[in-house]
């Protein structure tokens, strides 16, 4: 471990592995004058065959997840997503920020899933691991071309991001919107930039998040924020204030989620909260604890995500009073499947 703060990053370190034996740290000399150039994002071409990743989870809302990319440049020191990286043979810590795995034929293997009979139409999430509109994705397009197969399909697809970038992509998630394929959501921790900066480093300012709201509501793009993660004794009052500057841009839907810190994402997170903010850190992680029967992290289904005790209680009324208050979930949103056509034997590949 290290405590030096790398420009740029959310980890200040790489943790071990915890499926390798053998683990490496680089010498302190080598973070000298904290260069954030010393740690340059490095990209590998993932060569999966299949692109669906499909989840069983009683508390999570969908059956299939895209992930263009693994691992996030975004540095999101919470990341729950941070020890996937170690099925791959890197690091939870600043291996998953800065060595991304990029799928460049997920279009095309998407394309193949949905010209299978077997295929039946339903709602897939972009992204179910990490972020989709990630830095990169403004050069490759990844996620744009797979917006377009959707499309083309007309199969419903549900987008969720902490990027600007989305609004890039109006043009194709408004015919998606017209057909009833669409739900996009923007996730807005804080409306502090200097936290956000520091807890999501390469993430969009919040103003430009709200913005991206603003823009997609315009275009009768259905959208929804998520207050998410919400940490106890960081951002949980800001709830109210977060609430309110999405509905007034035009967001009709909201959720939120509690921290989760799962293996190597607990001592990053730790490390993270010393190093930025040693007088409030133990405040921090005490109104963690009470929410997770005194410990930082919970498996278990349903109070992994809303945690328990009266911390978590008081949280959970907090964000219902006020999106009683400002209008959000009057409705369900339900996206359509009967516009789902799939493409016939001897046509051409869009990808071809």
């Amino acid at each position: 471990m290290t405590t030096n703060t790398i420009k740029g990053r959310g980890s200040s370190y790489n943790t071990p592995n915890r499926f390798e034996k053998l683990h490496l740290e680089p010498l302190e000399i080598e973070w000298e004058d904290n260069d954030e150039k010393k740690l340059p994002t490095q990209f590998f071409k993932d060569t999966t065959k299949t692109i669906l990743a499909k989840n069983d989870s009683p508390d999570i809302p969908f059956t299939y997840g895209i992930n263009p990319y693994r691992g996030c440049e975004h540095g999101c020191i919470y990341c729950y997503a941070r020890p996937s990286h170690e099925y791959l043979g890197f690091s939870a810590g600043l291996d998953f920020e800065t060595k991304i795995m990029v799928k460049e034929d997920a279009p095309v293997l998407l394309e193949k899933e949905f010209q299978k009979k077997s295929w039946q139409p339903q709602m897939i999430s972009l992204s179910s691991n990490v972020d989709c509109y990630q830095p990169i994705e403004r050069k490759l397009q990844i996620t744009r071309r797979l917006l377009q197969v959707f499309l083309k399909y007309r199969n419903p697809v549900g987008v969720i991001t902490k990027n600007h970038l989305i609004t890039r992509d109006v043009d194709i998630l408004q015919e998606l919107a017209s057909l009833n394929l669409v739900h996009t959501i923007i996730s807005i921790t804080s409306l502090n930039d200097e936290l956000i900066r520091s807890m999501e480093p390469r993430t969009s300012p919040p103003a430009k998040r709200l913005e991206a709201i603003q823009l997609l509501a315009e275009h009768n793009i259905p959208v929804g924020v998520n207050v998410a993660p919400i940490i106890p004794g960081l951002n949980d009052e800001e709830i109210p204030a977060i609430l309110k500057e999405a509905s007034v841009r035009g967001a009709t839907s909201a959720g939120w989620i509690l921290v989760r810190l799962p293996w190597a994402v607990k001592p990053l997170f730790l490390d993270w909260l010393q190093r930025t903010m040693p007088d409030r850190a133990a405040k921090i992680i005490n109104r963690i604890k009470d929410t997770r029967d005194g410990e930082l992290s919970d498996p278990n289904f349903g109070s992994r995500m809303r945690g328990e005790g009266e911390i978590a209680h008081t949280i959970r009324q907090l964000f219902k009073v006020n999106c009683e208050k400002y209008g959000f979930n009057k409705k369900t949103f339900y996206v359509s499947t009967e516009h789902f056509v799939r493409e016939q034997h001897g046509q051409l590949n869009m990808f071809g």
